[in-house]
């Protein structure tokens, strides 16, 4: 399957990552990857699916939908010429790189690449 700009994963801001952990693992059957004190990834079947991080300032808009792309910086340009606003610009991580942009009705969004 192309996963070339396709919702790849959903991160959830959460302000007690133990007690989110048990909820999701105990109602659904979640299983988790620990990335140190503040991240876990989610475990789907065949790769992780989300995350879930620990934060102070939690979002009530819902989790941050994650798009996948080949080429981080043409989906940047695409994203700036479409009228998206950056909001954090590209930033390396363990696994790859990203950054978050709003649509122009304010949704925010991020795109990853493994490169």
């Amino acid at each position: 399957m192309d996963r070339h700009h396709r919702i790849d994963y959903i991160e959830f801001a959460v302000s007690d990552l133990d007690a989110s952990k048990q909820f999701y693992a105990t109602a659904f059957g979640w299983r988790f990857t620990d990335y140190g004190p503040d991240y876990v990834g989610i475990q789907g079947a065949e790769r992780e699916v989300g995350g879930m991080y620990r934060t102070d300032e939690l979002r009530t808009t819902g989790p941050l939908v994650i798009l996948y792309s080949e080429n981080l910086e043409q989906s940047l340009t695409a994203v700036e010429s479409a009228g998206g606003t950056v909001l954090v610009p590209p930033f390396d991580f363990p696994g790859g790189r990203r950054f978050h942009f709003a649509d122009p009705s304010g949704n925010e969004l991020a795109v990853w690449s493994e490169k």
